[in-house]
């Protein structure tokens, strides 16, 4: 059962955090800490991690029966099939992907008001919203196919000018997801909100998911590597099989628990900027400082 958060840190105070996270340290410092409370959240309620584990599998087994035909497609000459069967397969992966971050996020609020959540509540939350998710789901298909294109044949300036509109778009659609689970806004709608809420409330820059994922690669895939590593050295096939399966499930499950815990943050930060304050055991300070901008405060 989920554990009751509302207020449970609200005693505590922003503290030195807004000052300390205009240093770069500092800045690190304040991610980790968001990292490691959206993590508790995650821990306190599993159906958080059984979606992200049935989201990737079903996106994954979607993709799988589509590239497959497609190379094979391919392999036959038949250029303009494989692409098009690819390109079919792509919008459906997203859209399931993206019906899974929606149920996610639908019980990642849930869970943050201190009620237990259940996998069968999230997606129901994210089957109300197909028709958005189906369009939010083309609209990222399509942003992301372009750039890949244009990506493909830009020179080196060019690939500077798309890793910055990359950035853009990425902190422009971050709170999308929260806005299609708890507003039930459609695609367009949508990518307005959260363009209008970040441009308004925050900077330019994220800590706390840049944070998480730092977290989480360290906890999960550096040792998985490591793990892996020494198996394949180790001159046993015994040895070697398992260090190898266990260093795979170690970066699955940082996997799993990165992309929950990204999920918690994306719906405090969403609260936040829309003026519903702390929320669980996200503080005001915390959010406040979960950005930083050119002033050099995180604010």
């Amino acid at each position: 059962m989920a554990a009751c958060y509302v207020g449970a840190e609200a005693a505590h105070g922003p503290g030195p955090w807004p000052l300390l996270a205009s240093l770069p340290v500092g800045r690190i410092a304040r991610g980790w800490h968001l990292a490691t409370v959206s993590l508790r959240v995650v821990r306190s309620d599993a159906s958080l991690s059984v979606l992200v584990m049935l989201g990737g599998v079903a996106s994954a087994a979607t993709a799988l029966a589509f590239l497959v035909p497609a190379a094979v497609a391919y392999s036959i000459e038949e250029k303009w099939l494989a692409g098009a069967i690819a390109v079919v397969g792509v919008y459906l992966a997203t859209l399931v992907a993206t019906y899974f971050a929606v149920a996610l996020a639908a019980a990642a609020a849930e869970v943050l008001d201190g009620r237990g959540a259940t996998v069968s509540g999230g997606t129901a939350v994210a089957s109300a919203r197909l028709g958005a998710i189906a369009g939010w789901a083309l609209v990222l298909t399509t942003v992301n196919l372009v750039l890949q294109a244009l990506r493909s044949r830009a020179g080196i300036l060019g690939n500077l000018l798309l890793g910055a509109a990359t950035v853009a778009w990425g902190l422009a659609t971050f709170l999308v997801v929260p806005v299609v689970a708890l507003e039930g806004l459609g695609p367009l709608a949508a990518l307005d909100r959260s363009a209008t809420l970040f441009r308004q409330r925050f900077g330019e820059q994220l800590v706390g998911t840049a944070s998480i994922g730092v977290l989480f690669a360290v906890l999960g895939t550096l040792p998985a590597v490591a793990l892996i590593s020494l198996g394949l050295a180790s001159g046993s096939t015994a040895l070697a099989i398992a260090l190898v399966v266990v260093g795979v499930l170690v970066a699955v499950a940082a996997g799993v628990l990165g992309s929950a815990a990204r999920a918690v943050f994306s719906v405090a930060l969403y609260r936040y900027a829309s003026g519903s304050g702390g929320t669980g055991p996200f503080t005001d300070g915390d959010l406040e400082s979960a950005v930083a901008r050119k002033g050099g405060y995180a604010v």
